[in-house]
């Protein structure tokens, strides 16, 4: 490049020379910039994470210069590698919510992507009703969890007391499912796509849905407060990632249904019914209503036996996405 450009330089003078080669210089010595990197936790493979899955295949979280890693790790688990800094941010936010019920676990929940549970009590083919469940063994990912939580208030719904159950931790929705067909366990509540393969694959029989039940705060983005204190600039950039991401999702159900395919290893028409039935469980802009907190945060204290239910502004803080928000004109 230097010879090429040689005689122009020459006939410009000598300080054009210099001032060449220190732009050159300081292009080709400056160190590339790097992407920040971030692990974020999922509880299961499922439709659940599909925002995190389209942020990352179409580009989102590169636009905002983020490097992140979805790993799937138990929402317990997840916590303790939150604390620990080994994870910088959960969508299992759900198990999250019921650990800051019960303790000062130093944690906030910055979004929340399901208001709905997306679970279907699934049985093995010759159990054909929720009463047919007394005495057997219910696999979930994690112990009061919110998948182990809805399965229990529909069987509760159904007739059958929790005490008449065996409940055990089986994995992930997918191998939960590989369970059902073993034999280990007889139901399980399982989300989509999982759920369509159990009923069209297997055989497996569906015995309620949750999607009516209750607003159940379910996924979203939870962080450690130190976190949120330390890198704010970034979390903000994860989440008007996600909201693009979302409205993606909203508006494309052709390219949603093309990752969901991609990142479950399932067919296309079984991502495109998994589409349809979970649309409606997500939020428009991350915030839940304050109907649905109220609602949410009462059946919690029901459910968890607490005297009163417990402020949503310990839990919850919305701030970031309400800036997110604003800044991409979503209402």
């Amino acid at each position: 490049m230097l010879i090429t450009l040689s005689r122009k330089i020459y006939a410009a003078g000598f300080p054009a020379v210099l001032c060449l080669l220190a732009v050159l210089f300081s292009i080709e010595s400056s160190p590339a910039q790097t992407a920040e990197k971030l692990i974020f936790s999922i509880p299961s493979r499922s439709i659940a994470a599909i925002d995190l899955y389209i942020a990352r295949d179409r580009g989102f979280f590169r636009d905002e210069g983020l490097d992140v890693d979805i790993v799937q790790i138990r929402g317990n688990v997840a916590i303790a590698a939150a604390l620990s800094g080994q994870v910088q941010a959960t969508n299992g936010v759900g198990t999250v919510i019921r650990a800051l019920e019960r303790s000062e676990l130093p944690m906030k929940i910055l979004t929340v992507s399901l208001k709905r549970n997306l679970f279907w009590l699934v049985s093995r083919p010759e159990i054909t009703s929720i009463a047919q469940l007394k005495g057997k063994t219910l696999g979930t990912t994690t112990l009061g969890g919110s998948q182990h939580s809805a399965a229990m208030r529909l069987i509760r719904k159904g007739g059958v007391d929790e005490k008449d159950i065996t409940v055990v931790v089986g994995g992930d929705v997918p191998a939960q499912l590989q369970s059902l067909v073993g034999k280990t366990i007889d139901a399980a509540a399982l989300s989509p796509p999982t759920v369509i393969l159990a009923r069209d694959k297997y055989n497996m029989n569906v015995l309620g849905s949750a999607m009516e039940d209750l607003a159940n705060l379910q996924n979203g983005t939870a962080v450690t407060e130190k976190f949120l204190r330390e890198k704010r600039d970034v979390l903000k950039r994860v989440l008007r990632a996600r909201m693009r991401a979302n409205r993606y999702f909203m508006e494309n159900e052709r390219g949603t249904s093309e990752v969901l395919a991609k990142y479950q290893n399932v067919e296309l028409p079984v991502a495109v019914e998994s589409y349809r039935l979970a649309k409606p469980a997500f939020t428009l802009n991350g915030i839940p209503s304050d109907k649905e907190i109220e609602e949410f945060l009462k059946s919690e204290a029901e459910l968890l036996k607490l005297k009163e239910p417990v402020s949503a502004s310990k839990i919850f803080d919305f701030s970031l996405q309400r800036e997110v928000n604003q800044e991409l004109g979503v209402k």
